[in-house]
This record gives structure tokens, sequence and C-alpha cells, in this order.
């Protein structure tokens, strides 16, 4: 993931920040088997110390290129929105000369994939990701001889996804003067569609951490 000084994450903080207050969908990439693209699976995960649980169906393709490579990434992407050219243009050029761009903020995660099939560690998994999902306990025992969940225990394979590094991005146009990236967010409030409202409050987050821009 190409990234600019400006759109790096201030610390380790804001983007541990950012997964926690619900950014827990992405997508698992895998390297493809030789002659193969590489296969990517969206999906749900959850937290588990440095590491990032997942489970996904036992027909699920990307197990047997897992088996031949464990090493995959995981990426999360929210708070986006384009920015149309107008909004950027300088105050000496003609608006339609302006140029656009997308905002967003995007966590990548390299990882060493550990498969995880044994009955109970699988079931284990499960009650970790539900305790995240499901935190009111609404759901019937996770255990491997009892029902509802037991029979289905075979249908799955958990993963242990052993993050060794992590890039974090947060795409907001932290370069340009402070009166722009203010004037943006107003707009994008004022827009409204899709995840407008989410991506300007990152950047008016980031305006407030970083003010000026200083290289």
């Amino acid at each position: 993931m190409f990234l600019q000084p400006w759109d790096a994450a201030l610390d380790d903080a804001e983007w541990q920040a950012w997964i926690a207050e619900g950014h827990d969908f992405g997508q698992l990439s895998v390297n493809g088997l030789p002659g193969q693209a590489p296969r990517t699976v969206p999906t749900h995960f959850t937290s588990d110390g440095n590491d990032l649980l997942v489970h996904l169906a036992r027909p699920n393709p990307v197990w047997q290129a897992i088996e031949h490579d464990p090493n995959v990434t995981f990426t999360v992407i929210g708070d986006y929105a384009f920015i149309p050219g107008p909004w950027r243009a300088k105050p000496d050029v003609p608006p339609t000369d302006g140029v656009p761009t997308s905002y967003y903020a995007a966590v990548q995660f390299t990882c060493r994939a550990h498969i995880v099939d044994d009955p109970e560690a699988k079931a284990e998994l499960l009650r970790r990701q539900l305790a995240h999902f499901q935190p009111d306990g609404d759901h019937g025992p996770v255990a491997v001889d009892q029902p509802p969940y037991g029979r289905m225990l075979p249908g799955i394979r958990g993963l242990r996804l052993e993050v060794t590094d992590v890039v974090a991005k947060f795409k907001y146009d932290d370069h340009k003067p402070v009166e722009y990236r203010a004037t943006v967010a107003d707009r994008l409030t004022d827009r409204g569609q899709g995840l407008d409202v989410p991506t300007a409050r990152q950047q008016r987050r980031r305006l407030d951490r970083i003010g000026p821009w200083k290289p």
C-alpha cells in the first residue's frame, strides 16, 4: 500500500482505536497456487492480542492456497468518500481544473496464517468472536458436544493470523492548508452521501491533531 508521509498513522494508537471503533470487516488476501490468481475473501474478524481470528467454511477454496503458502494479508477499509475536482481547485485556477481524489482509512496487516482444525480450539475461536459480535450472550452454548454449534464445527476451519507487520493509512489531504481541510469536511457533512459524515469526522480529527502540515 503506497503511503505518503502525510497519510501515515500518527502512532499505533491511532489505527488501533480506529479498528476498535467497529471496523471489524475486511478482506483476506492469499497467494494463488502456481498458475492461479491470488484469492480474496471478505469476512468479519476479531482480535486476540496481536493476532486476528477468522473462520471460514470448509469448502472455501482458499484453504489449499493457505496450506501452500501461509503468508497472507488482511485489509480493512472504511470512512471513504470521493472528493470532486472543484472542491480541490486552488483559488487561482478554474474549479473544473481541480483534480479529484479519494479519501479513506485503511489498515493492512501482513500475517502468517495458522489453520485451526482442533474441535475445541475452533469452539474457543467462535466463543471469542461471539463475545465481540454478540456481547449480550444471546446465543446457544458453543461447545463441541452440544447443539447448536457442536454439529456445525466440522463444517468450518479457523484461522489465527499472526500479525508480522502493520501499515495504516489515513488519506485526508493532511498536507493541504487548514482552511481547505475544514471546508472539505463541511462540504462532506452537507453532502451526506454514503460514508461522507464519518469521512468528515476523520478529517476533522486529523486536522485537530496535526494542524498545519509540517514535513
